[in-house]
């Protein structure tokens, strides 16, 4: 993965009246968390570094990809997984 330099500006127009300002934070920050979430979906950042976008931790970032449906494990072809397997077994036989 090629690291890049990458400034993203979201501007949203709604009117809502009266609304408080720690609901627009809390609301903003929701906004952040699906866009960091959904680039680390798709394999475009790592979650390490969805973890120092967000000011969480890599256990938190993997606390919300289980709320936003997301695998932590990438997919595999039963090929993979048997090597896999078979490399782990090697291991613990060491």
């Amino acid at each position: 993965m090629s690291t890049h330099n990458l400034s993203t500006t979201i501007e949203l127009s709604v009117q809502i009246p009266d609304i408080s300002e720690s609901s627009r934070k809390e609301a903003e920050y929701k906004a952040k968390e699906a866009y960091i979430i959904t680039l680390l979906k798709y394999g475009e950042i790592s979650s390490g570094l969805a973890a120092r976008l967000l000011g969480i931790s890599r256990l938190e970032v993997i606390d919300l990809m289980a709320v936003y449906g997301i695998s932590v494990f990438s997919p595999q072809s039963k090929e993979e997984l048997e090597q896999e397997v078979a490399e782990t077994l090697a291991m613990l036989e060491k």
